[in-house]
């Protein structure tokens, strides 16, 4: 494989879970990094994930085009990580997933950019029931529309320490007497690694011909719902039930629990959420993925147990409860 040669990269949405490991990533290759970010102090700690000077933040508002314009003076490449989970106020999936990316193309397309990568999701299409898969989809044609050559990154669920996803599930499991078996607990899941996926993007972000390709990213293995509730369940040394609760039911619970987002508070669950739970979460067969872009996907077994651990009565040192 042929590597583009480093050199100034404008990565949006760069602070973030999995924005960080991203900007790390691209510097480990040599990248110069300009982290462009809202606010500027959540990127502080990346400066020293890189040599003095090789990372810098920048404030930008992607919705602004000309300030996105502006984040993008000099640089050989960017990356849009900007992406929402529930949405509030202004702050709607049509306008921070599809709105930016075209913005972010457009940018690219003018300045001569030469290379974009643009991270979706498994589950993006026109024909979902979700807003949300609605939007990824929506900004991808978008972003392809612009700029055919764009790199296209659909990672399945991301996990890794500071993820929302076993740790949402764990910190439920310290005060909930039982845990939620949504639809049955069936809903098939392929979680990935957030380093995995940080390296899949500096190498999109490199290989030349990684270019107009799209990469669905997923683990070595498939897990049901239940598979995770039960792992999150061993590792922090708990014994909560199970308890199945029907979609229908769900949504409901769903769409009282997301009126929080109204007073800024995340909510536990948004009826957006569990339309999602509703459709499987794995890579498609023949994407290309992980594989063709030479990274061996580590498994959830293997990080996990690194992290869940603080939840559990005691700590680190705890010990398991006999059988």
């Amino acid at each position: 494989m042929s590597e583009v040669a480093p050199g100034l990269v404008t990565v949006f949405g760069g602070s973030g879970f999995v924005g960080s490991q991203v900007v790390q990533a691209l510097a480990r290759r040599g990248w110069r990094v300009r982290v462009a970010v809202r606010n500027p102090k959540r990127a502080w700690k990346l400066q020293t994930a890189g040599n003095v000077g090789q990372i810098q933040s920048f404030r930008c508002d992607a919705t602004q085009p000309e300030q996105v314009a502006e984040a993008l003076v000099g640089a050989e490449a960017a990356v849009n990580l900007i992406g929402i989970l529930y949405e509030s106020g202004r702050r709607t999936f049509h306008a921070m997933h599809v709105d930016t990316a075209r913005n972010i193309a457009e940018a690219c397309a003018a300045g001569r950019v030469d290379r974009l990568v643009h991270m979706s999701a498994i589950g993006a299409s026109p024909d979902s029931e979700s807003d949300y898969a609605l939007s990824k989809a929506a900004a991808e044609m978008s972003v392809r529309e612009v700029k055919p050559d764009a790199v296209i990154i659909r990672p399945s669920v991301v996990f890794g320490p500071g993820d929302d996803f076993l740790n949402r599930f764990a910190q439920m499991a310290q005060y909930a007497p039982a845990l939620p078996l949504i639809g049955g607990g069936q809903t098939k899941f392929q979680p990935v690694y957030v380093g995995d996926v940080a390296e899949a993007v500096a190498r999109a972000a490199t290989l030349a011909e990684a270019a107009g390709r799209t990469f669905e990213l997923g683990g070595p293995a498939v897990m049901t719902f239940e598979d995770v509730l039960k792992l999150v369940l061993r590792e922090t040394y708990r014994d909560n039930g199970l308890v199945p609760l029907p979609f229908f039911a769900a949504r409901a619970i769903g769409s009282m629990a997301q009126l929080s987002a109204a007073v800024g508070i995340a909510p536990v669950l948004t009826r957006d959420q569990v339309i999602l739970l509703e459709s499987d979460n794995v890579v498609a067969d023949g994407a290309e993925g992980l594989a063709e872009l030479g990274i061996e996907p580590t498994g959830v077994e293997a990080i996990a147990p690194g992290y869940l651990w603080r939840y559990r009565r005691g700590g680190q040192f705890a010990e398991p409860k006999a059988a």
